[in-house]
């Protein structure tokens, strides 16, 4: 009789080990396959100075290493009142992971560019207008001249915005046994690295030689980025993030003017610092 019962208690010591095991192996974020992500967040950004060209009929000359800034609006209620959502600096990502550790997105950076207005910089190319046209007053070549760069003569700015449209590929790493975090459905602790291209669709507010303000979107150029972040999930659902990127925009069609044979070119690097709020879940 003694030999059963033993061997009914071991069958069950075995059956709890195991279960426990697999209640171990079951927590929500132990594995990240098959979830899908969504975040929504705000952004500072940095440029690199740039040579940005303009042409049309009757000109065509480059402002050398032009320099430009963020237009930040702070913590403000416009980024989660929904009829202003597109005014602040914001960052919107939708991906889904397609394997414990990589993750893909596609994502819009609604950053801000403005370029730094009266400033002396250096000027290459000619203006060569005619009389009656507002800009007629710059008329002139210019060998490496320098020029008060102001509102009259010019208004450029990427304010609604510098949008830059990518897809990415992201790896995941869950680093929360660094800091003796054991239960992770309730905090998880990821650090994450991601590779991105894209196109650029800015709304350019552009103002050339007082004639009449343009400012519309066009597809102007492409971009590729970089990026490293700390993801904090906590209660299996919800995440912070805080993320460096930086990248390298081309725009070689910019447009400047209402008339659709006038447009800007420019090439330069960015960084931003970006931070969003975000959720996981399956369907």
């Amino acid at each position: 009789m003694k030999t059963p019962l033993v061997g009914a208690i071991f069958f069950l010591l075995i059956l709890n080990c195991y279960s426990q095991d697999n209640l171990a192996t079951k927590k929500y974020t132990k594995s990240h396959k098959r979830k899908f992500l969504v975040s929504w967040g705000g952004n500072r950004a940095v440029y690199s100075k740039s040579n940005i060209t303009f042409k049309g009929r009757g000109y065509k000359f480059t402002i050398q290493n032009a320099t430009a800034g963020d237009k930040p609006k702070g913590w403000h209620i416009d980024y989660v009142n929904p009829s202003r959502m597109t005014i602040p600096q914001t960052n919107l990502k939708l991906g889904y992971f397609i394997s414990d550790h990589y993750a893909v997105s596609i994502g819009v950076d609604h950053m801000k560019y403005v370029m730094t207005n009266n400033k002396s910089r250096v000027i290459d190319g000619f203006i060569k207008l005619p009389s009656e046209d507002a800009g007629a007053v710059f008329n002139g070549a210019y060998n490496h001249e320098e020029l008060i760069v102001s509102k009259p003569f010019l208004r450029f700015e990427h304010t609604d915005g510098l949008n830059f449209i990518f897809s990415e590929i992201a790896r995941y790493d869950d680093i929360s046994s660094l800091f003796h975090i054991q239960n992770t459905d309730k905090f998880q602790l990821n650090i994450i690295e991601a590779f991105g291209a894209g196109i650029l669709y800015p709304k350019t507010n552009s103002t050339l030689f007082n004639r009449e303000r343009h400012d519309a979107f066009h597809l102007s150029g492409f971009g590729i980025s970089a990026s490293a972040g700390l993801n904090l999930t906590f209660f299996k659902h919800f995440y912070i993030q805080c993320d460096i990127k930086g990248g390298y925009i081309n725009m070689g069609d910019i447009r400047t003017t209402p008339n659709t044979g006038e447009s800007a070119s420019q090439q330069f690097f960015f960084a931003e610092s970006i931070f969003s709020i975000g959720g996981l879940f399956r369907v």
